[in-house]
């Protein structure tokens, strides 16, 4: 058994790379090997959002507080709530992050294949995140 004690893990920017806006990553734990899966607890600014990216074994988020915003490629832009759990296919390009005027914080769980978990790709233009009707 081991016990990862809170704040054992410091807090860490989200990179302008991955995101756009103020962004806050909380480690929160990484399988060892054998075992490949590992979280973080993100919190979005109003207004912050991830790049456009995807997983090689898929995404699961946990919408813990706030509200937030979802899109894969083609599809609409989803609203978030508090309870709510989204489940991103491997290989689906998404974004995710918060509403425009209220911060959201989500669990992130993937998975690692060969060692990477995710993908980065272009950064989501306002106008794509400000489509939402």
């Amino acid at each position: 058994m081991n016990i990862q004690r809170t704040g054992s893990i410091p807090s860490g920017k989200g990179p302008p790379d991955w995101f756009t806006g103020t962004v806050r990553i909380d480690p929160l734990f990484q399988a060892p090997s054998p075992a490949r899966v590992a979280g973080a607890t993100v919190t979005f600014e109003p207004g912050a959002r991830t790049a456009w990216h995807t997983h090689p074994l898929g995404q699961t988020l946990i919408v813990t507080s706030g509200c937030g915003r979802a899109q894969r490629l083609g599809g609409p832009i989803e609203e978030l709530h508090p309870g709510d759990v989204v489940w991103f296919p491997p290989g689906e390009k998404h974004w995710h992050g918060a509403s425009p005027t209220t911060a959201m914080t989500h669990i992130a769980i993937q998975e690692s294949l060969d060692g990477k978990v995710v993908d980065w790709l272009e950064h989501v233009t306002d106008a794509q995140y400000h489509s939402h009707p």
